[in-house]
């Protein structure tokens, strides 16, 4: 692969650099928060500074960025755009998992890394579907992957698709129909297709309350054409039992939780904003200036400060090969989630009706913090599991 190494930067993960890029992101995030398109110019953002392929690994001639970094890439994104953060937290998770086991059959991960030198090249898994729901809650999908002579026909309605549009390539989770097959026990996979494939076709379903322009559509895959190894077969366990990889604890899992770290710091920047411009006539003096408005961020500060260290932490002993914490990286995520949505929460209660005007960021931060929730492990089958683990169940 190596005429397509030196097309894969390295990206200056140093503090002032990223700063710059959540700064620049931070101009249009509003902009495309109301209108739901594609966040291009974040995404070019992110591309320009390298980082949507910080973690190819060395192996493809990438930097070979580990957890710890995209996780400090993802805090950066998700303070500027966390709609722009959410889809490079995708793309990110593909690329680690490309590096970790190479499952990508080498043409299209090549013409992965050729796209990304040409601009911003996102890859999702595309999983969830209508009638299915969460994937991690179980079952198999509906999508099927028809073998053909030459390879196999892509059919199904898959929803919850983020990037939409943007996507380069998506990887498609599916059942295998092929002769011979196990109808009882069918083959199940990841189909990998381009974003520009024939017989692609998007709803326009998202209409959400936060990362408006994450652009997570439903997409319709109609017969679509793609080569005999485009059909990545997931393994089964050792009890012949399917289990969805998204629903597995590992580093990637806290690549989302990472990015809303970034949406409760910039909440945290948009109350210091509001409580120096905010001169009551009465008080005379910016509210920043009273101890309740200093209180209330010293609490803010708290909850950022807290929701980093499980974070950093956690990942800081996979590093070391603390094999202890596995197990606990779902519940680790509950606790990040519900830190920072509290975060977010103390900065509106404290302003009241101005931080839930359309004017304000903050109404923006506190629609998109919510939706930390919606990301694989949810709060209650995370608790269900560590609950049932503790009682020896």
């Amino acid at each position: 692969m190596t005429r397509t190494a030196p097309s894969v930067p390295v990206p200056d993960l140093g503090d002032e650099a990223l700063a710059a890029v959540t700064a620049e992101l931070a101009t249009t995030a509003a902009e495309y928060d109301e209108s739901g398109a594609v966040p291009v110019s974040g995404l070019e953002a992110a591309h320009r500074a390298g980082l949507l392929t910080a973690t190819v690994g060395k192996a493809y001639g990438g930097p070979g960025f580990g957890p710890r970094d995209a996780a400090r890439i993802l805090i950066a994104l998700g303070e500027g755009d966390p709609s722009v953060a959410l889809i490079v937290a995708n793309t990110l998770a593909a690329h680690t998992a490309q590096a970790a086991n190479a499952h990508w059959p080498r043409a299209l991960y090549e013409d992965v890394l050729r796209r990304s030198a040409d601009g911003p090249a996102p890859i999702n898994a595309i999983r969830a579907e209508p009638e299915l729901g969460a994937p991690a809650r179980g079952g198999l999908p509906k999508t099927t992957a028809t073998r053909t002579g030459s390879g196999w026909l892509l059919s199904g309605h898959k929803s919850y698709a983020t990037g939409g549009t943007a996507l380069a390539y998506h990887t498609v989770w599916a059942v295998a129909d092929e002769p011979g097959g196990d109808p009882a026990a069918p083959r199940v996979g990841h189909v990998l297709v381009p974003g520009d494939a024939p017989g692609i076709s998007w709803l326009s379903t998202w209409d959400h309350l936060g990362l408006r322009a994450s652009n997570t559509h439903d997409v319709i895959y109609d017969q679509v054409e793609v080569p005999a190894d485009a059909f990545v077969e997931i393994p089964r366990g050792a009890d012949g039992v399917y289990r969805d990889p998204a629903a597995m604890a590992g580093p990637a899992s806290l690549g989302h939780p990472a990015l809303y770290i970034g949406v409760a710091r910039a909440a945290r920047k948009a109350f210091a904003e509001f409580a120096h411009s905010r001169v009551p006539s009465a008080l005379g003096r910016p509210i920043a200036t009273t101890e309740r408005i200093q209180s209330v961020a010293g609490e803010l500060d708290l909850r950022i400060a807290q929701a980093e260290t499980l974070l950093y932490g956690a990942l800081l002993r996979i590093e070391t090969g603390d094999a202890a914490v596995l197990p606990q990286l779902p519940v680790l995520k509950v606790a990040i989630a519900r830190t920072v949505i509290a975060a977010v929460q103390a900065a509106v209660s404290a302003l009241g009706n101005p931080a839930l005007s359309r004017r304000n960021a903050l109404e923006r931060h506190l629609r998109d913090v919510l939706c930390v929730r919606v990301h694989p492990p949810q709060e209650d089958f995370a608790l269900l599991a560590a609950g049932r683990r503790s009682l020896g169940l």
